[in-house]
């Protein structure tokens, strides 16, 4: 259940329903997202005492929910939340924004080169490549880190455009948050609970990436533990999930974004790059991804794919990358979208 409170109700107030509840062994928490103050019970509380009845006077409203993801919900906010990067790029409007470059930093000279070609042709608005690198195995490249970021820091100053990039764990949360203007949930820590909870205490939209092995219930889920700690910006983010098809490096699950489209009013982006595993593809899953009306999508693109210490088998070069631009403002254009 969500209890949403009346605006302007005093802190003390709060507190008096909150300790009510507490007593009466409701688990709970309060949550303040934006000028919107609510205290959000788990799903077994139903109020069918007429509890709540004693403090109407702070109570707007209730929206008593059956599953555990409930800010997520469009029963919990029906229109959609807008994140305005504040230079043309909007996720959850009319805009599908790319979000582009390689998958990790691996010398000021490749970071800038791919970096100066994605605006010079395409104005490109979010720049996109990891520092840090949870890569599977403990052998490969697990990135630049603290120099990484700082390479992506003269991105930034010399480009001017905004920085999406990875976070591994908490350890170097306020490095990479002070740095990016998107923080990046990777597939593999979606369940990293205590993570979940930091970045709904940092001041930056959240890209929140599906875990491979996640269905779309603790996907929801991973999003309340932000929103609930206080985040209302988070992107989710459909990467593929792992089934029985090997061809493919995961399944891009596109009736998982129909349905997340409906149920939730948080901006929705896609990956062709990881879902597919393999370049050649990738233009074609993007230009199915772009026909799903979503909020952005996020490509691997590298100046020299053949060199690229990770992920090379689905980074497409940067001229392939404009080939495939074509074709998706075009497909954006048929849904009655921009391409940003």
């Amino acid at each position: 259940m969500i209890i949403k409170i009346k605006k302007n109700t005093e802190e003390e107030q709060v507190y008096k329903l909150s300790y009510a509840l507490k007593k009466k062994e409701i688990e709970h928490k309060v949550v303040s997202l934006k000028d919107r103050t609510s205290i959000v019970t788990s799903s077994c509380f139903k109020d069918e005492g007429k509890f709540l009845e004693q403090f109407k006077s702070i109570i707007e409203s209730c929206v008593d929910l059956k599953s555990d993801y409930q800010l997520s919900t469009r029963k919990y906010q029906s229109e959609n939340t807008i994140i305005d990067l504040g230079n043309g790029a909007v996720f959850g409007s009319d805009k599908t924004v790319m979000i582009a470059g390689p998958c990790a930093i691996e010398s000021e000279d490749q970071i800038m080169r791919a970096a100066e070609y994605l605006v010079a042709n395409h104005g490109i608005k979010v720049f996109r490549a990891g520092a840090f690198k949870p890569r599977t195995s403990p052998y490969t490249f697990q990135g630049l880190e603290t120099e990484g970021l700082e390479l992506l820091d003269k991105v930034r100053r010399e480009f001017g455009v905004k920085i999406a990039t990875e976070i591994k764990d908490e350890t170097h949360l306020d490095e990479v948050s002070d740095c990016a203007d998107i923080v990046q949930i990777g597939t593999k820590s979606m369940y990293i609970f205590n993570m979940l909870q930091s970045c709904g205490k940092i001041k930056k939209p959240v890209i929140l990436k599906r875990g491979f092995m996640a269905t779309i219930k603790e996907f929801l889920q991973a999003a309340d533990f932000i929103m609930s700690n206080g985040n209302p910006d988070v992107i989710l983010c459909e990467r593929g999930i792992r089934t029985f098809e090997t061809q493919t490096r995961f399944s891009l699950d596109i009736c998982s974004t129909a349905l997340l489209r409906e149920v939730s009013h948080l901006p929705i982006i896609l990956d062709p790059s990881h879902a597919m595993g393999k370049t050649a593809q990738v233009p074609l899953i993007a230009q199915a991804s772009a026909a799903m009306e979503v909020d952005g999508i996020m490509i691997e693109a590298h100046p020299e794919p053949a060199q690229a210490k990770c992920d090379k088998d689905q980074a497409l070069s940067l001229e392939e990358y404009t080939k495939m631009v074509k074709k998706l403002e075009s497909v954006c254009k048929a849904v009655g979208r921009t391409l940003e």
